[in-house]
């Protein structure tokens, strides 16, 4: 007879929360883990790592249905994994005073986040001192990374109640990701109501508002054949195997600055809608999304230069994202695949409603990929991946790329794409992981072809090791390599004061890592020393001594080599006071050693931050009312030149950000400031960020 079994939606954190239960099965449904822990996390799918029905099956019960984060090609479970991955989950997302996606990341200690337009506008997201170009960004594992530039990576269709966790690998991940992964991989995941145990609820509704006419309005909806057959009593009790959720969004702001003319030039407003289904069974697993994001900003002075003084450009982006992925849960071998297309659209308009003064710049980008993917579990030591990609790149446009020999007709308007790019990537990989009671050992390659630059199939190997010692000390190591094609901005812009090289050469990365983890019932401390060694880095420079023949040039450094340290440790102070209390404080530390020459300005690859300390305080003061604090201290290497010709050093500064929520069980209410102290900051050039911004918001779900 089958033994009775309980499940546990929670834990109580409280002393007297015991496991009394001996002699019976228990499943945990839920572990959530502190704001930023490491844990292992998986890189494509969304779903529990699943053991298969073989005689094995006794032996690896320790597989159970957790959340699977790993930074290897077959999905580890946490206590397996070999590679240690930054992660940010529901309750992170949940309590931070932030927006968007672009705003929570800056509370992880790696991420530089440097913001051009505030709330999620223009945002350029780099890992380890790299570039916006030079990292990975995936939706469900599927690569959403745009060829033509990394500035509009995250205009992303879901909003944030639709992401379930967003996972940060940090250091080359070619192995893993395939060509992009340079220095780092930004996975976001999101999540149909039914695949956490606790989301039971239909219709989730938030709207917020705020300083300098901000408005943010959403609404999602879940649906799933468990809604319909819940009045059957056997059916109510078991999870529907269908399930789905569509979710839509709309925001906009005046924006915080105006031109020399007193038009107002940070102003923004923009919708995006992300369906997702999903069809599991004991079998197979189906995932499936179509999200589009629609966005127009005023581009203020994001790209402007003391030769070319524009204090009023803007920018609109359309953005759609679709692909189905599936995997077999049966057996030893276990099969997986996807096929996706993205489409991105951009028009840029050098002077804000004036073709005339300057034609606008238009581009399309078409992503086309399809990837197999396996793993097979030779037993219960043993367990090997592989698996091929191919993917698509075309680019049409007015002023990128060669000429077309057939041109193509812009949607809206009398004028044609006449230059164009087109480059497919083709990779395979392999990889083993040992996988012993102390240590795991993950070891493999990706080989990567690429039709672009004619270049042969070339080999980026990788190794990641884990050693646990005791139950509270984890020590791991690693050596990786990756590579990057150049964007097709870096190779071919060429308008107001900008010189591309269509000759630029892929980037390479060779990294060492090593670190250390503890943890324990009180406190969770991480440390981490790593070296990147990088050849043909990529950066747009410019030469001030040429007065006014200076230009911003895209250019191959010889060599960029980096090292840097982070170490975080978190405080649960709820073991303490009895309420789900957290502090946790952060630093990361990094140098590189190509030194900019006298009178060379860097846009990109010279500017990093060399100091980052981040500070986060979760604070109930109630059983209903909380306070979240956030604090963050940044100092940056680098410079810009501003309209009166002066090199100017960035300044470090210092924000913090608070959130003071009332919660109920359906709705919440909060207020939250955003750079609190008015701190008046350059993140990036020329751009100005605005002072304290204030906003309150509701939210409910029924």
């Amino acid at each position: 007879m089958k033994r009775p079994v309980l499940v546990f939606h929670h834990f109580g954190n409280k002393g007297y929360s015991l496991f009394a239960c001996l002699g019976r099965e228990v499943v945990c449904s839920v572990l959530s883990v502190a704001t930023l822990t490491y844990a292992s996390a998986e890189s494509v799918s969304t779903d529990p790592v699943v053991t298969d029905s073989t005689a094995t099956t006794t032996a690896r019960e320790m597989m159970l249905e957790e959340v699977s984060v790993t930074g290897s090609r077959a999905p580890l479970t946490k206590s397996q994994a070999a590679k240690m991955v930054t992660v940010l989950d529901r309750a992170d997302i949940a309590q931070a005073p932030v927006q968007s996606i672009n705003d929570l990341l800056k509370y992880a200690v790696g991420v530089d986040v440097r913001q051009r337009g505030p709330i999620g506008a223009q945002t350029d997201i780099s890992i380890r001192g790299g570039t916006q170009d030079q990292i990975i960004l995936l939706l469900n594992g599927i690569n959403i990374c745009d060829p033509q530039t990394g500035h509009n990576a995250m205009d992303l269709p879901v909003d944030l109640s639709d992401i379930v966790r967003i996972e940060v690998l940090e250091g080359p991940a070619g192995r893993i990701y395939g060509t992009s992964s340079l220095v780092g991989a930004i996975n976001i995941v999101t999540g149909v109501r039914g695949q956490e145990s606790e989301d039971r609820r239909n219709v989730q509704a938030h709207i917020e508002g705020g300083s300098y006419g901000y408005l943010n309005v959403g609404l999602k909806f879940s649906l799933s054949s468990f809604d319909f057959l819940a009045s059957h009593p056997v059916a109510s009790a078991s999870r529907s195997p269908l399930s789905s959720s569509i979710s839509a969004n709309y925001a906009r702001s005046d924006g915080y600055s105006r031109s020399r003319t007193g038009r107002l030039n940070t102003d923004f407003s923009g919708s995006k809608a992300f369906y997702q289904g999903q069809y599991e069974n004991e079998d197979i697993r189906l995932h499936w999304h179509l999200g589009i994001a629609d966005k127009g900003w005023g581009s203020s002075t994001f790209y402007a230069s003391p030769k070319w003084q524009a204090d009023d450009q803007y920018e609109h982006t359309t953005k759609l994202y679709s692909a189905i992925q599936g995997q077999t849960k049966r057996g030893r071998l276990h099969l997986g695949g996807n096929i996706y297309w993205n489409q991105n659209k951009d028009r840029y308009e050098g002077y804000r409603g004036q073709p005339e003064k300057m034609p606008y710049n238009y581009n399309r980008t078409d992503v086309y990929g399809v990837s197999l993917s396996s793993y097979f579990d030779w037993n219960t030591h043993n367990r090997t991946a592989f698996g091929a990609e191919l993917r698509n790149e075309d680019l049409v446009s007015g002023n990128l790329g060669e000429p077309l020999q057939q041109t193509h007709h812009i949607s809206g308007t009398d004028r044609d794409y006449t230059l164009g790019v087109n480059r497919t990537n083709i990779s395979g990989y392999l990889e083993h992981n040992l996988l012993l009671r102390d240590l795991t050992l993950s070891a493999g390659f990706v080989a990567v072809k690429n039709t672009w630059s004619h270049m042969n199939m070339t080999v980026y190997p990788g190794i990641d090791i884990s050693y646990r010692p005791t139950p509270h000390w984890t020590l791991h190591a690693s050596y990786n390599t990756s590579l990057r094609m150049p964007s097709f901005t870096e190779m071919y812009y060429k308008l107001q004061g900008y010189s591309a090289d269509p000759h630029l050469k892929p980037e390479e990365m060779r990294a060492l890592e090593a670190g250390l983890t503890y943890h324990s019932s009180l406190i969770t401390i991480h440390s981490t020393l790593w070296k990147h060694n990088g050849s043909n880095m990529i950066d747009w420079i410019m030469d001030t001594s040429k007065g006014d023949e200076a230009v911003w040039q895209s250019v191959n450094h010889t060599k960029l080599n980096s090292i840097g340290f982070e170490t975080s440790a978190s405080l649960y102070l709820s073991l303490i006071t009895y309420h789900s209390s957290l502090l946790q404080v952060s630093y990361s530390y990094i140098h590189q050693d190509k030194e900019q020459e006298s009178g060379i300005v860097s846009q990109y690859a010279l500017e990093y931050l060399r100091h980052k300390l981040v500070g986060n305080l979760r604070l109930p003061l109630t059983d209903r009312l909380s306070l979240n604090l956030n604090a963050r201290w940044q100092d940056r290497v680098g410079s810009y030149t501003d309209f009166d010709g002066t090199v100017q050093d960035y300044s470090p500064y210092f924000l913090l950000d608070t959130r003071l929520t009332w919660q109920e069980p359906t709705w919440k209410i909060y207020l939250e400031a955003n750079n609190l102290l008015d701190t008046r900051y350059h993140d990036y050039g020329l751009v100005e960020q605005p002072g304290r911004w204030l906003i309150a918001g509701f939210n409910i779900s029924l």
